[in-house]
């Protein structure tokens, strides 16, 4: 589902150790990996055929029994998405030619609220001025009726209303959910286990979030397209066909079925495989044009490896080929010891005149791929990246001032849009604010200094919770005001809810206030 601006966010104990490379050698193209030409047409689905429904033979899906695949953290952006339909695209979504958002969807609440009549009841001890000498302790009054009770009404298309009524039915068994998918899907095309990494706590989060993105989208064609499409590109460096989209919806349905079996009909089946076949062909064709004009990765040698501090590194690489990306973006990456375990990382600095990517990598407990590459990683080594994403990028059709949140290593994507503005001769006011635990963890703050020197319209404030006892968020309140700004944020996942909360206090729209999925700051 959509992805995370600085931190590495991995975790787990165990992981496989062969992979396609080895340290410090270019590594031979697997076979699942491999290179093909793409072609302008796609590919097209074919029919679902539910789990445990008749096949064309007679003969029926095995299920497991009690099937759970083994857990730990898992690869990037391999969830199995939601909305669908078997004609085309346009016929269940009008205008998707028109242009849709680059925004990332990053709220995954979708349950739907209760609303009930509160019972108001009534004192009938006594009533002044009554008649008929009744006695106060023996009232004369009728039985009273319950308050009728109003049923909330549901917004959104059919399909959508039960997409989302089947999403809020299984999400106290989320976990039982999703893990029962994978195992369907490993039993019934154990041929596809091999696309996946060898643990799989991750992986299963990834996948809950797409379908909780998915059915909170689902009529909104701008927002959904945009994410479908992101998800269909970095797809590719799994070694995703359009082939193997069946047998995810196939499983994914069988999944569903078995723990919404309360509400599940034969309308609510035909409403998801609509909507996971819509879904599946907009991913399918977004990485056919991709495929025109990008690799499905990118080989990429470290060049230099800075240790900042005990856990906090600087890492150099130059891909094998150009690499076009915008400030203020991200990329997936893979490193030679955890093969398909990827995570996500932004770039540090704007596009260089010598092809040169910057990363900023703190290792995190038990993180796989970050202690891999702050501990493990050294000059010579090859690892991959993915095609680069996010929206967190700045418009230079308008003369906005720019505020910047950055904590942590989140100031990695902050230095990288000043040094944009700074490349476009623009002359419009930024202030940077980069916060920090302690300023030990300011481990990038003279080059901040050294940027605020050299350019007089940029303002660099350090915020040190320890010293301070003031958060980031809150630290932006002393200043502004700030509704004339475009605001920027980048860091941990608490930060940046805290950060959006307090700048819309501070009078900047929503609209104006970007960030990276939250979201993906966990699960990619």
């Amino acid at each position: 589902m959509d992805a995370p601006t600085t931190t590495s966010a991995d975790n787990g104990t165990s992981g496989g150790g062969g992979g396609w490379f080895t340290p410090r050698k270019q590594p031979p193209t697997s076979q699942s990996g491999e290179r093909e030409p793409g072609t302008p047409e796609g590919g097209r689905l074919a029919a679902l055929r539910p789990v445990g429904r008749p096949a064309p033979d007679g003969e029926s899906t095995p299920e497991p029994e009690d099937a759970t695949p083994p857990g730990a953290p898992g690869h990037a952006h391999t969830e199995a998405p939601g909305h669908a339909r078997t004609e085309t695209v346009s016929d269940v979504w009008p205008g998707l030619s028109g242009g849709a958002r680059t925004e990332t969807p990053h709220d995954d609440n979708v349950w739907l609220g209760r609303s009930g009549g509160a019972h108001t009841e009534t004192n009938h001890d006594a009533w002044p001025g009554s008649s008929g000498g009744a006695a106060l302790s023996e009232p004369r009054v009728p039985a009273q009726r319950p308050a009728r009770r109003t049923a909330p009404v549901e917004e959104g298309s059919p399909d959508a209303i039960l997409v989302r009524r089947t999403m809020a039915e299984v999400a106290p068994v989320a976990d039982k959910v999703t893990s029962y998918f994978y195992a369907l899907l490993f039993v019934r095309h154990p041929d596809l286990r091999q696309l996946f990494p060898a643990a799989m706590d991750t992986q299963r989060d990834r996948l809950l979030k797409a379908l909780l993105t998915a059915a909170e989208h689902v009529d909104n064609t701008e927002i959904l397209v945009a994410y479908l499409k992101n998800l269909g590109r970095g797809h590719r460096k799994y070694g995703t066909r359009p082939e193997h989209y069946p047998a995810v919806g196939e499983c994914l349905i069988g999944a569903l079925s078995k723990y919404a079996s309360a509400i599940w009909d034969a309308e609510t089946e035909a409403a998801w495989v609509r909507t996971y076949t819509t879904i599946s062909q907009v991913m399918i064709d977004a990485a056919a044009e991709d495929e025109l004009r990008a690799p499905a990765w990118w080989h990429a040698e470290i060049v230099t490896h800075d240790l900042r501090t005990p856990d906090i590194a600087v890492v150099t690489v130059r891909p094998d080929q150009p690499y076009p990306f915008l400030a203020g973006q991200y990329t997936s990456l893979e490193t030679p010891w955890w093969p398909r375990v990827w995570r996500h990382y932004s770039f540090a600095s704007a596009p260089r005149s010598d092809g040169l990517l910057s990363f900023h990598v703190k290792a995190v407990p038990a993180g796989w791929v970050s202690n891999a590459l702050v501990h493990r990683a050294r000059p010579g080594d090859i690892i991959r990246l993915g095609p680069p994403a996010g929206s967190m990028t700045v418009d230079h059709t308008t003369d906005s001032g720019l505020l910047c949140l950055g904590g942590g290593t989140g100031i990695a994507p902050i230095k990288a849009l000043v040094e944009d503005v700074a490349e476009h001769g623009d002359r419009r006011p930024v202030e940077v604010f980069y916060g920090a635990r302690t300023d030990h963890d300011l481990y990038d703050i003279d080059t901040m200094l050294r940027l605020q020197q050299v350019h007089p319209w940029l303002s660099v404030r350090a915020v040190i919770d320890e010293l301070a006892h003031v958060q980031l968020p809150d630290a932006i309140r002393a200043y502004g005001p700030w509704n004339e700004y475009d605001a920027f944020l980048s860091g941990p996942p608490g930060m940046i809810r805290s950060g959006v909360d307090a700048l819309r206090n501070a009078g900047i729209p929503s609209e104006r206030i970007r960030h990276d999925s939250v979201e993906e700051l966990v699960a990619l």
